[in-house]
């Protein structure tokens, strides 16, 4: 539920709208972007990489690129990886002091046609600049998208597996 935003109530407008709109309707929704599917694909190829599972603090991919941001000496440091349509590069430097929730690979359980497409049906004159898999609590994760809107507003929507609009929260 979306409460009044302190200093941005056309923010909050708009978030209420697009959220009024995502209610109750059976219609035919549009495609996920393809660069989604570079989420599971960098994944994988950061498991081929380090030769077996790993843990995550965040998974971000947008249309040149996805990073991976695999967490390492107890969830203390972040080692990123980029990943392009050519494949996996060398790892970044590790970043230190690095903390918060974790996931492994199979708690990434979005479909990947349908996981932006509502924002993409809601708001047509808008750009989904990139999605990002989130650490939750207990290993779950959260997928939060970039929308911004063709007058250059900037919105974290955060959605659920299937493409659910659950919160709005401009940025």
């Amino acid at each position: 539920m979306i409460g009044p935003l302190p200093g941005k109530p056309a923010a909050a407008l708009v978030a209420i709208t697009l959220l009024a709109g995502c209610g109750g309707e059976d219609h035919e929704l549009a495609s996920s972007p393809d660069w989604v599917r570079g989420i599971r694909a960098a994944v994988e190829a950061v498991e081929d990489e380090l030769g077996g599972p790993q843990e995550y603090f965040e998974v971000t991919a947008n249309p040149q690129f996805t990073n991976v941001f695999v967490a390492v000496d107890g969830a203390s440091e972040a080692v990123p990886y980029l990943y392009t349509d050519v494949g996996l590069e060398s790892p970044g430097p590790s970043l230190t002091g690095a903390g918060g929730r974790t996931f492994v690979a199979d708690a990434i359980a979005f479909d990947e046609d349908r996981v932006v497409s509502r924002i993409a049906e809601e708001l047509p004159d808008s750009s989904i600049d990139g999605l990002s898999v989130e650490g939750g609590p207990n290993g779950s994760v959260r997928y939060v998208a970039t929308v911004r809107s063709a007058a250059g507003g900037v919105l974290d929507v955060v959605v659920g597996a299937d493409g659910e609009i659950l919160s709005v929260a401009p940025l």
